[in-house]
């Protein structure tokens, strides 16, 4: 059987809420929090001294679609601010968002959203509460770490990091910062997910054993003609620290529109491919049903096929990576049509994305949790989450040690496919055992001056 789900302040000011609720949690180890509804906008009449503001850095398809329309629905959040370097982009941005106000206000006009080339400025920006990081993924960390020690929280796009070492310094500055974080993938809001995870947990279908997800194939291209760089662009800054590479369209995104596939994400330089890329979302959930979304594998094999020697797009292009945890429990991941499988000694159950799940017994889809059993919270988005966490000071449901985890797997299969051989990890250290070359495989790559992590 198989069914289809779709997805679906107060007295005190916004910015008073924060600190105090900020400086109660890093006080306060244990302890529910107890916030009264109209204080965290529960009742959605919001005043706009008391909403979160939100500075958006990167405003190309994902957030033209997601992002921004995520967090505009949001009657406790306001965009005050977009930053980009391509010009166009940027002014599109300005206008999605001003049109919006505009017509909640019936007014026609409204004018209130700032805009900025250069990322730092808006992070410099003290009215600012919460960043959203949504540019190439060689970028994330850098533009992350600088958000949080301004103060900001983050959400960051997915897949999070491109090394380890900078996964783990991002973690570790999240925590000793007290500041929230999200890795933003929407798949934990997604009602297939969340139940599969719920009968997973609470062992409906036996002890787990074997975790199969698949991801969709990266396209690939070949060589291109240099370009002159368009006016609208600051190229420089787009590439930031990775190598200085001549301009052509098809390595940054297509030009005047939002709606194409970005080069970039093609492109070893700045991404890693399907395997991170898609990995983020359905490897997260798979971590998650095995309860191992804070720690790692501990053996790592791949296979994997690369394109052509001299093409632009040249991440990996078809893979199988297995992952062996501490638990006996594998995950293998592939490529494929989007899909996750949970086997265990007594059951299965099937997600195909976005919204199909399956299960050899099918009573099992009509399970609910009791009050003994394991539960998660199913918001309605991840931004919804993401202000949540930042309201309550509480950790969202993909944190940075999530992302840093998840980010890890892609880094370690990739590794294990280019050296052609197995790596034992040891997932507490960080470290592949008695392999000194796999853990030089692993180290950051060299950045352009000055933009370093």
């Amino acid at each position: 059987m198989k069914t289809s789900f779709t997805r679906s302040a107060c007295s005190l000011t916004r910015r008073a809420f924060l600190r105090r609720t900020a400086l109660a949690a890093s006080a306060v180890a244990a302890g529910p929090l107890i916030v009264p509804s109209s204080v965290l906008g529960l009742d959605e009449k919001v005043s706009p001294s008391n909403r979160i503001t939100i500075g958006v850095i990167g405003t190309g398809r994902q957030s033209a679609y997601a992002n921004i329309p995520g967090f505009l629905q949001e009657p406790d959040a306001q965009i005050v601010a977009v930053c980009d370097v391509d010009a166009w982009r940027l002014a599109k941005a300005k206008k999605q968002v001003e049109d919006f106000h505009a017509k909640q206000k019936g007014s026609g006009s409204f004018k209130g959203c700032a805009t900025f080339r250069d990322w730092r400025e808006l992070i410099a920006r003290k009215d600012i509460d919460a960043v959203m990081v949504a540019t190439p993924d060689h970028w994330h960390v850098l533009m992350a770490l600088a958000a949080l020690k301004a103060g900001k929280d983050v959400a960051c796009e997915k897949p999070l990091t491109r090394n380890i070492a900078e996964g783990r310094r991002l973690a570790d500055t999240v925590k000793k910062l007290g500041r929230v974080f999200r890795t933003d993938s929407e798949f934990r809001c997604n009602r297939a997910c969340h139940q599969a995870v719920q009968l997973v947990r609470n062992g409906k279908i036996g002890k787990l054993q074997h975790i199969l997800t698949a991801t969709p194939k990266d396209s690939t291209t070949g060589p291109q003609p240099d370009m002159p760089v368009p006016a609208e662009l600051d190229y420089d800054l787009w590439l930031g620290p990775a190598p200085e590479k001549p301009y052509t369209e098809k390595r940054v995104h297509p030009r005047n529109e939002d709606k194409g596939r970005p080069g970039w994400i093609c492109i070893r330089d700045y991404a890693d491919g399907m395997l991170a890329n898609w990995g983020a979302h359905l490897n997260d959930i798979a971590m998650w049903a095995n309860d191992t979304e804070h720690t790692g594998p501990i053996e790592i094999e791949a296979t994997g096929k690369y394109p052509a020697a001299g093409n632009l797009w040249d991440v990996i292009q078809e893979f199988e990576a297995h992952f062996l945890f501490a638990n006996g429990v594998r995950l293998t991941c592939k490529t494929d049509k989007p899909f996750m499988r949970f086997e265990g000694s007594e059951g299965w159950i099937d997600v195909r994305y976005p919204t199909q799940i399956e299960a050899s017994d099918e009573s099992l889809l009509a399970w609910k949790p009791g009050s003994n059993d394991v539960t998660f919270p199913l918001k309605r988005s991840e931004k919804r989450d993401f202000l949540d966490a930042v309201k309550s000071r509480r950790p969202p449901m993909y944190d940075a040690e999530n992302g840093h985890r998840n980010a890890s797997l892609s880094h370690l299969a990739l590794t294990a496919v280019d050296l052609g051989r197995k790596l034992k990890w040891d997932p507490a250290a960080e470290k592949v055992i008695g392999d000194e070359e796999a853990n030089k495989h692993l180290q950051p790559k060299a950045q352009r001056a000055p933009w370093t992590t």
